[in-house]
C-alpha cells in the first residue's frame, strides 16, 4: 500500500508541476501559486469528512506549537511554489522541476544543523553530487556560462520546500489523533491558510489575476486536484512506512517529469538535462540511504 501511495504522490506531483508550468505562460506568479491551493481546500475537506464518516476519533486539540508549525509551513510552501514558477519562466519545465528537487539535499543539511540528524560519509557524498547536479543543470551552455540567478532560485526553492516538509511533519506530531486523521487535519489547515492569504492579497491588489484564473477553470482545477491528491499520497505513505523508503521511491517523480515534459508540454530535454536530473535522483537516494 505504501508503495502504491508513493507512486501516486510522485505521479500527481509531476502533473501538478506541469499544469503550473503551462499556467505560468498566461498567469502571473501569484495566480499560478494560488491555483495550487484554490480548489484543493474543498477536496481536502471532503477527504477529512469521509474519514470521520468512516470512524470518529474525536476532534484534536490545536496547541500553540501546532499553530506555529502550520503557519510557518503555509508561508514556506507559498514562497516555494512562487519560486518554482519563476524557475519555469527562466528555464523549461523539466529543468525547473529538477532544480526544485534540491529539497531532499537541503533537508539533509538542515537536519544536521538544526534537527540533530547525523550524516555518514555516503550522505555527505550525496550532498556533493546533488549540489554539482544543480549547478550543472542551471547552465544552458555548460559550466562556463553558469547562471547564478537560476542556481540561487533553485536552492532557495528547495530550501523553502524542505522547511515546509519539516514543519508539516512536526505539526502532525503535535495532534492527539491517529493516522490518517493527523495528516488530514494538517492538510486542511495548511491549505485553508494559504488560500485565505492569497485570495485576500489578490482581491486587494490584483483582481485581474483572479479573473485570469476564473477564465481558465479546467487548468486551475486540474492544478488544485493533482496538488491535493499528491499531498494526501505523501502524508499517507510516510505514515505507513519509514520516511527514507518513501523519499527514495518518490524520486521516480524525476522520470515522470521527463515523460510529462517531453510528451505533453513538448519541451526539448537534452542529454545534459537528463543526466543532471538522474544525478539529482541519485544524490537524494544516497542521502536517504545514509
Amino acid at each position: 500500500m505504501w508503495i502504491l501511495l508513493t507512486l501516486l504522490a510522485a505521479f500527481m506531483q509531476a502533473w501538478r508541476n506541469a499544469c503550473q508550468s503551462r499556467l505560468s505562460k498566461e498567469v502571473n506568479v501569484a495566480g499560478v501559486t494560488l491555483a495550487r491551493f484554490l480548489w484543493a481546500g474543498p477536496i481536502a475537506l471532503v477527504y477529512l469528512s469521509a474519514l470521520y464518516a468512516w470512524h470518529d476519533p474525536g476532534i484534536p486539540e490545536f496547541t500553540q506549537p501546532f499553530v506555529l508549525f502550520v503557519s510557518g509551513a503555509s508561508a514556506m510552501q507559498i514562497l516555494a511554489t512562487g519560486l518554482m514558477v519563476k524557475l519555469f519562466k527562466l528555464q523549461n519545465f523539466a529543468i525547473g522541476a529538477g532544480l526544485a528537487k534540491s529539497e531532499a539535499i537541503v533537508a539533509a543539511v538542515l537536519g544536521v544543523l538544526f534537527f540533530g540528524t547525523s550524516l555518514s560519509l555516503l550522505g555527505w557524498a550525496g550532498v556533493v553530487v546533488g549540489a554539482l547536479a544543480v549547478f550543472f543543470m542551471s547552465s544552458k551552455q555548460g559550466l562556463q556560462s553558469l547562471s547564478l540567478q537560476t542556481v540561487c532560485l533553485g536552492l532557495c526553492c528547495g530550501t523553502a520546500f524542505a522547511l515546509t516538509s519539516l514543519w508539516i511533519r512536526e505539526a502532525s506530531l503535535c495532534l492527539d489523533v491517529p493516522f490518517p486523521y493527523s495528516a488530514a487535519w494538517v492538510l486542511v489547515c495548511v491549505i485553508g491558510i494559504q488560500t485565505l492569504v492569497l485570495v485576500t492579497y489578490l482581491a486587494a491588489q490584483d483582481r485581474d489575476t483572479l479573473k485570469a484564473l476564473w477564465l481558465r477553470p479546467k487548468l486551475t482545477l486540474l492544478t488544485s486536484t493533482t496538488s491535493c491528491i499528491g499531498s494526501i499520497g505523501w502524508f499517507s505513505a510516510m505514515s505507513l512506512q519509514a520516511v527514507p523508503y518513501v523519499k527514495t521511491l518518490g524520486q521516480v517523480e524525476v522520470f515522470f517529469t521527463l515523460l510529462v515534459a517531453t510528451f505533453w508540454l513538448k519541451d526539448k530535454v537534452c542529454i545534459k538535462d537528463m543526466l543532471s536530473l538522474v544525478l539529482i535522483a541519485v544524490a537524494a537516494i544516497m542521502v536517504m540511504w545514509s
